[in-house]
């Protein structure tokens, strides 16, 4: 009998040894608690629009950028930015670029069409990164003809037009080719002129802390494809790597990575989906999770880590692919694989990094389910989720942007209606 009740305790002090070994090598994320109270209230009776970009810098700044007016809408904001404004107390868009304190105090903004045409505001502002020097970069995405509506691809929103980033523009209500009064189909009314769409956003911008412009890299509506040196093709995300001077590009209508010189603008170098060259021609056909696209599909987010490996988000294909700096090819982590949901669909949609040394975990935006996936850096593992779909603090709609701050707190943006940051406790 005591050998016996022996031989129990035994094996229960292995079972206890073997559990404690097993948590030692499950690393143990951080826990999150949304902070209600941030940011604190804008002034003016500014809102924000969509928000499709967000960055830390290093003094724990956090600085957002958000589509405006442009993404607000006669339902959910009751007729804000309409003009006449139908409200004199609420409300206005504040504008596309947002700086915060780490109280979530405004501390700056700035950002627009320019008053002296020295550069060309994106009609799509998509993705925002802060260098070490403090410089802003934005990217802009709006395809051909299309208006901001808040997601990835900017190709919805005005009345008439396709959701389809490939496709030409229908004609609006009561032009050449619709049947309202005065059109071509109306009554007793000549056709209506034909309409210029406006070109796709085809560049990116780079201003001083302060709103100064400094440089732009690419031009509005000039593409040449995805070998060309010079042009971009609806750019959805920048990351700037200060050290070597150089900026990396998500040229997401080009399905490629670019990376161009951040002083000189100069090319340097590209690569597309597995290393290999890129093809915006090919038809890529439907999503098929059994059967990854040879090309990126949608480049959303291209970010790098401490130890220099280069991170793309492929949102629509539900992957992230991993490069060495020189664009070699290293592997793929899927993020929720069986999700779907077209042009502005996908679980992959922004990456960050946790603040301890080996960066040992991965946070990613999976604007589509509502949540926030945490990863494993080193594996790909899943190791949890943060938040759910909904309005409170807390929720989200559409998670698509991400960032830590140093004291690894993460601060989460919301597009197509979620229109809001918020700020996640580092318990």
């Amino acid at each position: 009998m005591k050998r016996t009740l022996g031989i129990m305790v035994a094996l229960m002090c292995l079972v206890s040894v073997a559990m404690r070994a097993q948590n030692r090598g499950t690393p143990q994320a951080a826990k999150f608690q949304a902070d209600p109270m941030w940011p604190k209230p804008l002034p003016n009776h500014w809102i924000l629009g969509s928000v499709t970009g967000l960055a830390v810098d290093s003094r724990d700044h956090v600085w957002i950028v958000h589509n405006g007016a442009t993404s607000l809408t006669q339902n959910t904001e009751m007729g804000t930015g309409t003009n006449p404004p139908t409200s004199e107390n609420c409300c206005s868009a504040a504008p596309p670029i947002l700086e915060f304190d780490a109280a979530g105090a405004l501390v700056s903004s700035f950002g627009g069409p320019s008053t002296t045409n020295d550069y060309q505001w994106p009609r799509c502002v998509q993705g925002l990164a802060v260098d070490s020097k403090g410089n802003v970069w934005v990217a802009g995405n709006a395809a051909l003809g299309a208006g901001p509506r808040g997601g990835r691809s900017c190709t919805g929103g005005i009345a008439g037009l396709t959701t389809d980033p490939d496709a030409a523009p229908a004609a609006p209500r009561g032009g050449a080719a619709g049947g309202g009064r005065g059109g071509a189909g109306g009554r007793g009314g000549a056709p209506a002129a034909p309409v210029t769409p406006p070109p796709a956003d085809a560049h990116i911008l780079k201003f001083a802390s302060g709103g100064k412009f400094i440089k732009q890299i690419g031009m509005p509506g000039k593409t040449e494809g995805p070998e060309s040196t010079t042009t971009l093709n609806r750019p959805s995300n920048v990351e700037v790597d200060t050290a070597a001077n150089e900026v990396y590009v998500a040229d997401s209508g080009n399905r490629r990575v670019v990376v161009f010189d951040t002083e000189t603008g100069a090319y340097k170098r590209h690569f597309g989906a597995y290393g290999s060259k890129p093809d915006a021609a090919v038809d890529l056909g439907k999503y098929d999770a059994n059967t990854p696209a040879k090309q990126f599909r949608s480049v959303s987010c291209v970010r790098i880590a401490k130890d220099g490996t280069v991170y793309v988000c492929d949102h629509t294909e539900n992957r992230i692919q991993l490069f060495q700096k020189d664009g070699k090819y290293l592997k793929e982590i899927f993020v929720s694989k069986t999700t779907q949901g077209g042009v502005d669909g996908g679980s992959a949609w922004d990456v960050t990094f946790s603040k301890d040394a080996q960066q040992q975990f991965m946070y990613v935006a999976d604007a589509w389910d509502k949540k926030v996936v945490v990863m494993q850096r080193s594996t790909g593992n899943m190791l949890g989720t943060i938040g759910q779909g909904g309005r409170l603090p807390g929720e989200f709609v559409g998670v698509g942007s991400l960032a830590l701050d140093s004291k690894g707190n993460l601060y989460t943006g919301e597009t197509f209606e979620g229109k809001r940051v918020q700020k996640w406790m580092n318990r």
